[in-house]
């Protein structure tokens, strides 16, 4: 079951890739598992998966990453069996997996590089959503940009079209439940996040970032929620977590009356 799309990010190869995050529902082997890359854009029609969908597809262990999540997909082998609707059905299968304490995950990469690096953290305390504007690409983000859109294939129909950075970048900066726990400071690197920007381009900047707090503080972080925050770590920075999407339902005790 899909629960993560990643924020796409700049390739020679692909022209973007997206890494997305999932719940293994292989009995035998069951919990988190990360599919990147992705080139998500080129996917054909119904391989198009969304959040919350359930699919089937090829994938093996990829051993140029030592996180034991980490797994190749052949890209052309998903197949969409169905989407899971509502948040009730949703927790059904995520409940098993929130934990409260982030900064155990940290502490845990820190012992062991290879320890643990995705997870669903329920915060204590949220404090505060931040939005500042996008740099744009690195130097070297831009190069891979660059080389992609200058390349030829056989298989292009028209010019490739270089991926194109959002203006804006955002934070979450929370408290967990570790009795120690200091705060956390996290990157949001939500698909969702790219595209209400790309949606909206309409918009002039200070109402673009009132759409972005409408919706990742507003609602998604509103007291009637039951905020959680599916983490994961950067391969060369194990220790760098990062907020890759939100899971927000009514809390249990509205849900319970549903």
């Amino acid at each position: 079951m899909i629960t993560v799309k990643a924020a796409p990010n700049p390739s020679e190869t692909y022209g973007e890739t997206v890494c997305v995050a999932a719940l293994s529902l292989d009995l035998n082997k069951p919990g988190w598992i990360r599919l990147y890359p992705i080139n998500f854009r080129e996917l054909d029609g119904d391989s198009k998966f969304k959040k919350y969908d359930i699919v089937l597809v090829d994938a093996k262990p990829n051993t140029s990453d030592p996180r034991a999540e980490s797994w190749r997909p052949r890209a052309d082998s998903f197949v969409v069996e169905t989407q899971v609707k509502g948040w009730d059905r949703r927790m059904s299968y995520v409940d098993d997996y929130v934990e409260e304490s982030m900064c155990d995950l940290i502490n845990a990469v820190r012992d062991r590089p290879s320890a643990r690096s995705l997870a669903a953290i329920r915060p204590r305390e949220i404090l505060k959503l931040d939005i500042r504007p996008h740099p744009g690409w690195t130097p070297e983000e831009q190069a891979k940009i660059d080389r992609y859109v200058q390349q030829l294939d056989l298989l292009d129909t028209g010019p490739r079209t270089a991926l194109q950075a959002p203006r804006f970048k955002a934070w979450y900066q929370y408290r967990c439940h570790s009795a120690t726990c200091t705060t956390h400071r996290q990157g949001i690197y939500d698909w969702e996040l790219v595209a209400l920007q790309r949606r909206f381009t309409d918009r002039d900047d200070e109402g673009l970032k009132q759409l972005i707090r409408e919706k990742f503080w507003d609602m998604m972080c509103s007291p009637n929620r039951d905020t959680i925050f599916y983490v994961g770590n950067q391969q060369a920075h194990p220790r760098s977590f990062i907020v890759l999407g939100v899971v927000y339902p009514e809390r249990p005790t509205l849900r319970s009356r549903s």
